[in-house]
């Protein structure tokens, strides 16, 4: 009998407290009602933003692949060009991949703190766009005299790809990163890659030459 009068009182409590706190229950309520209704607001504009971008980013990519980089870049009065999709159309994948097209427009260009700028903030889950842009980022540090970032990069490059038809030559350029920077045994271990990796790679041959004459400058 005190086991049922107990819960009794239990039930009873129970049903004070939700009658007590029925207002702090409903602003709870109202507020995750909110929040998932944010949610769904934010992924219905980010989609249709990024839908407006792709259709934003194909006359920059037009004149990117003609050679026009000024328009690509800029824009010709009536279509974006790929820095104004950045900013307009900022956080979509439109964007994401203007920045690679403005790094590599740059990096022509040997504006190289700006390519290496919009390189760094481009990402992408396909491996071999990934190594690309690294290896675009290599070349920018490498034309700029920092041969240090550059054979960091070419090695992010060639181990993001890592196939032997991209590799080999991301690997060449570590090397010669490098033999810039008077490190042979560093330069003759990115050789090493490929000669124990990726054999039948069109850079084998060269490789193994460039490895002698390395290790004829080491020995000196």
């Amino acid at each position: 009998m005190a086991k049922n009068t107990s819960t009794g009182k239990e039930k009873v409590s129970g049903e004070e407290f939700i009658e007590k706190n029925q207002k702090a229950f409903s602003i709870v309520l109202f507020v995750i009602i909110l929040v998932v209704g944010g949610i769904f607001l934010m992924r219905y504009l980010k989609s249709n933003k990024n839908n407006d971008a792709q259709a934003e980013i194909f006359q920059a990519q037009f004149y990117f692949e003609q050679d026009s980089l000024d328009l690509a870049l800029n824009g010709d009065g009536r279509n974006l060009g790929f820095l104004s999709i950045i900013d307009i159309y900022g956080n979509t994948e439109a964007a994401n991949l203007a920045n690679f097209y403005a790094g590599a427009i740059y990096l022509k260009q040997r504006n190289y703190q700006s390519a290496i700028s919009h390189l760094q903030n481009f990402s992408s889950t396909e491996e071999i766009i990934q190594s690309r842009a690294y290896s675009l980022l290599g070349d920018a540090y490498m034309d700029d005299g920092n041969f240090s970032n550059a054979a960091t990069e070419y090695g992010k490059a060639a181990n993001t790809a890592d196939d032997k038809y991209y590799s080999p030559t991301y690997l060449m350029k570590q090397s010669l990163a490098y033999e810039k920077m008077v490190d042979y045994t560093s330069a003759i271990a990115s050789l090493d890659q490929i000669l124990d990796k990726y054999f039948g790679a069109n850079e084998y041959n060269e490789a193994r030459k460039q490895k002698a004459r390395l290790e004829g400058l080491a020995s000196r």
